[in-house]
Order: C-alpha cells, then structure tokens, then sequence
C-alpha cells in the first residue's frame, strides 16, 4: 500500500515526468502501476512481467540454438562504452550483426557520461560498426526496439 501511495504522489509523479533527466528503467511506470497485483500473495510473473523485466548485460553472454539444421550462435554484449573492449573475440567469422537501440532513449543520456545522448551515442557506434573493416561483408540489421 506504501509503494502505491507513494507513486499516487504528485511529486513522485513530476520526478517520473522528469525521468529522461536522470537514470530511471523505461519499465517502472509498469511495475509500478502492478504493485498491488505483485504483492498479492502467491504472485507469479506473466509473460508481460518478463517481458518488461530487465537485466543488464555487462561482458558477453553466448545462446547457442539450433534451427532444423541450421546452428546459431548468438553474443549478447554490454553496450556500455567499459564494455565495448570485451566485443573484440566475437567478431570472428560473423555472418551477420543484428544492433539493437531503444527508440526510447532519444531524450536520455549515458549513464557513465551525462553530457552524452543516448541515441546519438547509438547512432555513432551503429555507423562505426557499420563502417568497420571488419564487416565489410557482413549482413547489419537494425532492430529499433522500446516505443
């Protein structure tokens, strides 16, 4: 009841109108209009929770899987520019790149560097790999995610 009290604030809502001055995860308004349903006992989380749940990637995280006869291997690589120099053993033999860049983030700045723009930082790294001798016949997909 206090959370939901809290976030009923006119203040705590101004602070939330204000969210792209500071570092805030696009999924809080979500969890926390559902605080009542997360707190009732026996919760379980719906496809909708995980789905808006959020994990950071620091390092490089490797899924493979297998499709008919097809073998994929996929690199999940932290984004932040401190995990940038950890990307350097994954682009052996890559056939494809798939970027992914939150739309969202057009009015919010990097969390290690304030003076930054997120998308703007997100553009420039997109045309960097793009333009890097390493993928000149690589296949580059630009997946915009976060409406």
């Amino acid at each position: 009841d206090a959370i939901a009290a809290l976030w009923q604030d006119k203040g705590v809502k101004k602070a939330y109108e204000m969210r792209s001055e500071y570092q805030l995860i696009d999924s809080a308004a979500f969890f926390l209009d559902s605080v009542a349903r997360i707190a009732e006992p026996g919760f379980r989380p719906t496809e909708q929770d995980i789905l808006f749940s959020r994990v950071a990637t620091t390092g490089v995280v490797e899924v493979k899987f297998k499709i008919k006869e097809l073998d994929f291997r996929v690199f999940d690589v932290g984004g932040q520019r401190s995990e940038r120099r950890k990307w350097i053993h994954c682009f052996d033999n890559v056939e494809s790149i798939i970027f992914i860049t939150a739309i969202s983030e057009y009015d919010q700045v990097l969390f290690e560097d304030e003076s930054t723009n997120r998308m703007i930082e997100s553009m420039q790294l997109f045309n960097s790999i793009c333009n890097s001798s390493w993928f000149l016949s690589t296949a580059m997909i630009l997946f915009m995610n976060k409406k």
